[in-house]
């Protein structure tokens, strides 16, 4: 392993990230301990599970929590903090269920799932490093041509925020390297310190009567009119049950795992950069992330780290040294770098589907079971949108966009747990292939 940089913590732990070295205080909270009630259940403490949670509480429902690790272990708490509009991908795949007024609430459900998370940050007043600004980067024409029509698009739907196609020429203004043909800037997305959104909306929720509680692996379900959860020391009883789990969901209910697919995703922050390299890198400060199958994504840290993270990974292994893997690609993009150390590298699962849309909805045996899950790379505002959308349909208001998501159909992937990475990673392989072509 690299000299210097930081090695992964305890499984129990948060992964040894720079979000967790700079994040808020962690507190602990206790491992539930016989048997409690609540209307509802919510399993998962990540964004999913907290924003339920949250949206629930202020509804005035009682919430039982419970986290298998610690709150935001997951890919909440370890993802690349790019609060990137928009939900799924190619939504008008799904005219023919939803028509063609259903994709277009899809959409404008997009942009409102970065209001949300606006309105956590200012109405909490969560402390994560919360910066406009955002820039997608085109590779090669063709990218720069479906710039051109999600700019029109955004007009169409009524975007306030600012957009601005840039050619090759501008590229320099938002990016210091020779890769990109062109870009669109976003001033309506941006990026932050997902750790320490997770804790501020956990101290939130806790503020709103959410009972918390960490290391507490749901072990068995009883499913019924009253849902039994339990883990190893503790059960809860209540009415109503939210699986919020994503990619670590693991074998805790088979027909939800079937369709979605943990993937690798790995990240690389550099040692403090001076303000005239982090000017040279990124002048206007903003997130970016290009447009190939292994994509790259990157932005500055408050503390001016790069934080360069992409190499979606599908064989369920990860590399032996995520920093020898990552720096390659990050001195592709930025050659300047080459004398730069590397302090930290990590990686977690992302959940993928297969449509790529966000899995939002309700067993069809168990109507009182509600899940959300596979976000697909959009997770940070996806998930605040799908607490919103859980808690409406929990609290029974009909109408919002909760049913939509619930009538998209999502398939199992084939060939069962230990087929499905490797045939995932075909698929990405013969895509890649034909990016090259």
């Amino acid at each position: 392993m690299n000299p210097g940089v930081q090695q992964p913590a305890p499984s129990d732990r948060h992964a040894a990230s720079y979000y967790a070295a700079s994040s808020l205080p962690q507190p602990d909270h206790p491992a539930l301990a016989g048997e409690v009630q609540a209307d509802v259940c919510v399993v998962g403490g990540g964004f999913s599970g907290l924003n339920t949670a949250l949206e629930l509480a202020q509804r005035g429902f009682s919430v039982v929590l419970l986290e298998a690790r610690k709150i935001g272990w997951g890919a909440s708490g370890r993802n690349g903090g790019q609060l990137i509009r928009g939900v799924g991908h190619g939504l008008e795949q799904f005219s023919k269920v939803l028509g063609d007024d259903g994709v277009r609430q899809m959409k404008l459900m997009g942009l409102e799932a970065v209001d949300i998370v606006r309105q956590r940050v200012e109405q909490f007043q969560i402390a994560c490093d919360l910066t406009w600004g955002y820039c997608d980067l085109a590779n090669k024409p063709k990218d720069l041509e479906g710039f051109a029509e999600d700019a029109e698009e955004l007009r169409e739907l009524g975007y306030r925020h600012e957009t601005r196609l840039l050619q090759a020429h501008e590229m320099h203004s938002v990016v210091g390297s020779e890769r990109y043909v062109g870009g669109l800037i976003d001033m309506g997305s941006g990026h932050l310190h997902p750790l320490n959104l997770a804790l501020g909306e956990a101290a939130a929720a806790q503020r709103l009567g959410v009972q918390l509680f960490e290391h507490s692996a749901v072990t068995r379900i009883d499913y019924g009119s009253q849902v039994r959860v339990h883990t190893a020391r503790g059960l809860v009883r209540a009415k109503t049950l939210v699986l919020g789990c994503n990619a670590y969901l693991n074998g805790l209910n088979p027909e939800l795992g079937g369709k979605v697919l943990p993937a690798g995703s790995y990240i690389i922050a550099t040692e403090p950069l001076s303000e005239q390299q982090a000017q040279q890198l990124l002048p206007q400060n903003m997130a970016v992330c290009d447009q190939r199958v292994a994509l790259d994504y990157y932005r500055l840290s408050a503390d001016r780290r790069l934080l360069f993270g992409g190499a979606c990974h599908y064989s369920g292994r990860d590399p032996q040294d995520i920093a020898a893997y990552m720096r390659p690609k990050m001195l592709q993009v930025f050659p300047q770098l080459a004398g730069v150390k590397i302090d930290y590298q990590w990686g977690g699962m992302i959940g993928i589907g297969a449509n790529r849309l966000p899995q939002i909805g309700q067993l069809k045996d168990q109507p009182n079971v509600y899940y959300a899950q596979a976000y697909s790379g959009h997770g940070l505002n996806a998930t605040h949108l799908a607490g919103k959308l859980l808690a409406e349909a929990i609290s029974g208001q009909q109408g919002g966009g909760f049913e939509l998501f619930a009538k998209v159909p999502h398939i199992t992937f084939p060939g069962g747990r230990y087929l499905r990475s490797p045939l995932l990673a075909l698929g990405m392989l013969w895509h890649r292939l034909k990016e090259l072509g």
